[in-house]
């Protein structure tokens, strides 16, 4: 009796592991997948077949019994052992993530019929950087910023002589009794020396003064004491009376007054010269800018932009020289600017034309990029021309090669001149460049140069 209440109990707990292990095959079916689920089901049931035969009653023999007990249940182990480890699913959690797709099968033929010829993606990889050498980015910079096209240089040649042409028909109706010279074009863009379209056409008024009336003065003997300028004064006053000469309604204490003659000019280009007509037969807008304290005109082409400098003129003590009407401040408004640009521009052209150099090159570089920065505009052509002109006394290699290394040598002159403030003329040692700026403005060039010798990149 005891015996059997023993084995009734035990098949109760088996229904109940039963019923548990049948909850939990449905259950991982759900959650694991046909695969999963089987694999757990022969799991589950290989313990449950232990659980049984450790719970059942033992055989009297106990060597029939353990035998078969022991095979079995390695036999059982080795289904698990056998069975292949199939992925787990990812959890419910992961369902929204994208899938990634299987992996190909390693034993489909590589050349089926029904496939076509499957490429494999190539993955593009970008190329690697290009470490330019400074020479290598600044003639980038040359060729993308400096050169101005053959076409672009035609036209506004050609629109600088119409304009020359039509003002000089303007001024000889306007004014019959002053005796202007033929109005000349000229400038950086008739030397080679454009820098691209930002520096203006030198558009060239002289004035035929008559011989032996006129006499120059220089700028450092005058109550200005500048050595830039010059004064025209007056003379044979007694032989030829004031009235004698059509400019002597110009004078200013006995000196033919440049600002007087400016603001001449300045009226009439303004006021009275009908520039829409004129822009209109040539085929362009012409306004002339009011703002300004120079004579300039701005010139609006389909095909480019153009800027004018009227400029008048007289001849210089020595042949070639030239003095222009400028706007100038102070005891020194009356008096005529010294013009260097000719002597500049032909000295350059003759180093160059020695060694097939490069120093007009380096100008053009300069300049480019100086009227570009925010601090190194205010140095200017005149100055950067200057700069050059040392460097080409006294270097002796300007192949292109060394375009690099002479562009940062002239970086280290130009701070090494504004440390001393002093940047002499090459024509007239006496002429300090820098003069014009104040402190502050130096002291903003300086850290501007400092920091582009660091990395001159950046200036480009």
């Amino acid at each position: 009796m005891a015996e059997f209440s023993q084995n009734r109990s035990k098949r109760r707990d088996g229904e109940v592991l039963g019923g548990a292990v049948d909850f939990l095959l449905a259950n991982a079916r759900l959650v694991l997948g046909v695969g999963g689920a089987a694999v757990l089901g022969i799991a589950t049931l290989a313990v449950k077949r232990l659980i049984d035969r450790a719970t059942s009653p033992r055989d009297e023999d106990p060597a029939k019994g353990d035998a078969p007990c022991l095979e079995d249940s390695w036999q059982d182990l080795s289904l698990l052992k056998a069975t292949p480890r199939l992925q787990p699913r990812p959890p419910p959690a992961a369902l929204s993530q994208p899938v990634p797709p299987p992996a190909p099968s390693l034993s489909a033929p590589e050349g089926s019929a029904d496939a076509g010829p499957q490429t494999s993606p190539q993955l593009s990889s970008p190329a690697p950087p290009l470490c330019l050498t400074f020479q290598e980015k600044l003639l980038a910079f040359e060729r993308d910023h400096v050169t101005v096209p053959g076409a672009h240089v035609s036209l506004a040649k050609q629109l600088a002589g119409d304009i020359a042409l039509e003002l000089q028909a303007y001024l000889r109706n306007k004014f019959p009794d002053l005796p202007f010279g033929a109005l000349v074009p000229g400038g950086p863009l008739y030397e080679g020396l454009q820098a691209g379209t930002a520096d203006p056409v030198r558009l060239l008024v002289p004035l035929a003064l008559e011989p032996g009336l006129w006499s120059l003065v220089a700028g450092s003997d005058t109550v200005a004491q500048d050595p830039c300028c010059w004064a025209v004064r007056r003379t044979q006053l007694e032989f030829c009376p004031r009235g004698s000469s059509p400019w002597d309604r110009f004078l200013v204490g006995g000196y033919l007054s440049s600002r007087v003659l400016l603001e001449l000019l300045r009226k009439a280009l303004i006021a009275s010269v009908n520039w829409p007509a004129i822009g209109s037969l040539l085929g362009c807008l012409i306004r002339p800018r009011v703002a300004s304290d120079e004579l300039l005109l701005e010139v609006q082409h389909e095909c480019l932009e153009l800027t004018v400098a009227v400029l008048l003129a007289v001849a210089g003590a020595q042949d070639g020289d030239l003095l222009l009407a400028w706007p100038l401040e102070g005891l020194a408004g009356n008096l005529w600017l010294q013009d260097w640009y000719p002597a500049e521009a032909a000295r350059l052209r003759a180093l160059d034309e020695q060694d097939a150099g490069t120093r007009r090159r380096l100008l053009l570089l300069l300049c480019t990029v100086c009227r570009s920065h925010s601090a190194l505009w205010r140095l200017g052509r005149d100055r950067l021309a200057q700069v050059v002109l040392h460097l080409g006394e006294q270097e002796a290699d300007w192949a292109e090669e060394a375009l690099g290394e002479h562009f940062l040598q002239a970086l280290e002159l130009l701070l090494s001149s504004l440390e001393q403030a002093s940047l002499p003329s090459h024509f007239n040692r006496g002429v300090n460049l820098l003069d014009g700026l104040r402190e502050e403005e130096i002291d903003d060039l300086g850290f501007a140069l400092y920091r582009g010798l660091q990395a001159p990149e950046g200036l480009l």
